[in-house]
């Protein structure tokens, strides 16, 4: 039993990430409504930050032996998957609502298995492939039922459109370069996770800066902080979903291919049908029918080695 959770502590992991970041999907809704996501996106990633600086710090981990192009790729990473992939994923929340968003946010692992296929050679077998068609095409269809994703009308439906296509490149581009340094290095998960919350946060701060914000607009973005109630909810879910489910994620691309990777994180929404059920709500046969067809399509994820 150890030696196969052992073997799949890649997909395992990322499975963990989705999950945590089903839950946050629906907190973050309400915080960007308080919030801009530029701002947002900066604060959690300085919260994580200051998290994992305490981990490595109680787990007495010394510096990554890695070269200086590696952690050139790190950074990069970081900017193109956080910096910019998070920001724009945020602001298609704002403008599309989470239905409409995490759709587009479908485009992401079949992307990036592509990247993958092409920059770093990574060759995946037809089932593999198959299995991430099969639980893109269940999430969609459980995301499409709009009685198991709280949703809101479009604020500006091509601007979010645009800003969720970004983001899905974004995110793709900023796990491929992390699985680059991942797969050909010994340098742990959370150090890369440091690392590229590190350069994401720096390239925020830098974007932040270059807008030349008036210093009583930027007092008033920052507003919602002074609430302790607000700062408490936001410091807790920057805990589980940058933190933690960053750090997962690393740990799925640390061991497992891209694409596989990337599907299963993917799976936030059907993690959302016994949230809904337990909360009394009636989930169609079409949610139902996507949640199983994702499930044979993490099956074949599971089992294409």
């Amino acid at each position: 039993m150890a030696l196969s959770l052992l073997t799949f502590r890649g997909e395992l992991a990322a499975l963990s990430a989705a999950l945590i970041w089903a839950i946050a999907s629906v907190i973050y809704i309400g915080i960007g409504r308080q919030l801009a996501p530029l701002v947002l996106n900066l604060v959690k990633g300085v919260i994580a930050i200051a998290f994992l600086l305490l981990t490595l710090w109680l787990q007495g981990g010394e510096l990554p032996q890695i070269s200086l192009p590696a952690m050139g790729l790190l950074f990069l990473s970081g900017i193109v998957g956080i910096g910019i992939g998070d920001t724009a994923y945020f602001k298609a929340l704002n403008c599309l609502g989470a239905r409409r968003a995490l759709v587009l946010e479908s485009v992401a692992p079949p992307l990036a298995a592509v990247m993958a296929l092409v920059f770093l050679q990574e060759r995946l077998a037809v089932s593999a492939w198959l299995g991430i068609a099969l639980t893109i095409v269940g999430v969609t269809w459980v995301v499409a039922e709009r009685t198991v994703v709280e949703d809101q009308p479009p604020r500006h439906l091509w601007q979010g459109t645009v800003f969720g296509l970004l983001a899905a490149l974004g995110q793709a581009g900023g796990v491929v370069l992390s699985r680059a340094v991942l797969a050909s290095t010994t340098i742990d998960p959370l150090w890369s996770s440091l690392l590229r919350l590190v350069a994401g946060s720096l390239a925020l701060l830098v974007w932040l800066l270059c807008r030349r914000q008036p210093i009583q607009s930027l007092q008033q973005s920052l507003k919602p902080l002074g609430s302790r109630r607000f700062l408490t909810l936001l410091v807790g879910v920057a805990f589980a979903s940058t933190y933690l489910a960053i750090w997962l994620q690393q740990v799925a691309l640390k061991y497992t291919a891209v694409g596989i990777a990337q599907a299963l994180s993917a799976t936030s929404p059907l993690f959302v049908i016994p949230i809904a059920i337990a909360l009394g709500e009636k989930v169609s046969l079409q949610a139902i029918v996507g949640v199983l067809i994702a499930i044979i399509g993490i099956w074949l994820l599971f089992s294409w080695q």
